[in-house]
């Protein structure tokens, strides 16, 4: 299986999990190899691994701070949705390469039939937090238009790349349904530009909505930093990130330090990066100093989207700026 997980955690090439990113835990440690792992195993080490995420989280217990360890040389495939409901829960993979695309660690979910997988991971629980994982998703169920379902508190996602390979002319899908509460999102590579938005149609990276597929939640003070949302857009109706309601944003929504990317072989440039379908009024977005490539003229004409540093349309940079 390559390296033998020794105690310490130190393994025979010499790095120890400190190497990887991964943190100390009063919790356990589960590990998990598609390639050579099996279920019936015990999951204790890169050499007890256990084949399927579903069988980690399966023993994972709640509120511990236990950790799943991802091997980085296979798609983790799944047969059904990843639903993750438990508390403080901590997923990482063996990449310690500090890319934020084209993470070893791939967590898939293809075709389905049942309705529940509506993406290919849903988070409702508490504190959890996400490292280091591409997650794919290619199904083609009705239901199944995501990719990230985040509905949980103080998530964290960090370099995760979010990939949802069809559904690319369905109105309201989307790689992120982003409504946790406090959640914080860092240097996460979210969308494409290879695949094209077909159709005048709000199709976007992210999407903001109040309990959208049963998230239990509205976006609250939701943090996205240094993340790259990409698109390749085929009309100038597609968008970045949207939220349909006036509510789909409560308190604070802050966009810093993020790049919006069109392909140079798209089709057409967004009218808008960030729109909303009504003024908001339960919270206010701040973009602050973002990057629009290839993109919209305006990063957004949705009044209570203000902006903070370089923006298209304000003759002023450096100042919130009302976009409307």
């Amino acid at each position: 299986m390559g390296n033998t997980h020794f105690s310490g955690d130190v393994f025979s090439n010499g790095l120890s999990l400190a190497a990887f990113g991964i943190p100390p835990t009063y919790g356990k440690r589960i590990y998990v190899d598609y390639d050579n792992g099996n279920d019936n195993n015990v999951g204790e080490s890169m050499d007890t691994a256990f084949k399927t995420i579903s069988q980690a989280l399966s023993v994972a217990r709640t509120n511990k701070d236990d950790q799943l360890i991802l091997s980085t040389n296979a798609t983790h495939v799944l047969t059904a949705m990843l639903d993750v409901s438990i508390n403080r829960v901590h997923m990482y993979s063996l990449d310690f390469t500090g890319r934020t695309y084209g993470l070893g660690a791939k967590v898939s979910l293809g075709v389905t039939t049942a309705a529940t997988d509506i993406g290919t991971i849903k988070n409702t629980g508490v504190r959890n937090s996400f490292h280091g994982i591409k997650f794919l998703n290619s199904n083609t169920v009705t239901e199944g238009i995501y990719c990230f379902v985040d509905g949980g508190e103080y998530t964290v996602l960090d370099r995760i790349e979010l990939y949802k390979s069809t559904d690319l002319d369905q109105t309201g899908a989307a790689e992120l349904v982003a409504n946790g509460d406090s959640s914080q999102y860092f240097n996460c590579f979210i969308g494409t530009t290879v695949d094209a938005i077909s159709g005048s149609i709000i199709r976007p990276c992210v999407t903001f909505s109040r309990d959208l597929a049963g998230s239990g939640k509205v976006a609250r003070d939701v943090t996205f930093k240094g993340c790259t949302f990409a698109r390749k857009c085929g009309d100038t109706a597609n968008r970045f990130i949207y939220g349909a309601e006036a509510n789909s944003v409560e308190r604070m929504g802050l966009i810093e330090e993020c790049k919006f990317w069109n392909a140079k072989l798209a089709g057409a440039v967004p009218a808008q990066n960030v729109a909303f379908g009504s003024s908001l009024t339960d919270g206010e977005v701040l973009l602050r100093n973002c990057s629009s490539m290839n993109a919209a003229t305006a990063m957004s004409t949705t009044t209570g989207v203000f902006i903070d540093g370089a923006a298209p349309t304000a003759a002023t940079s450096g100042i919130a700026v009302q976009c409307s």
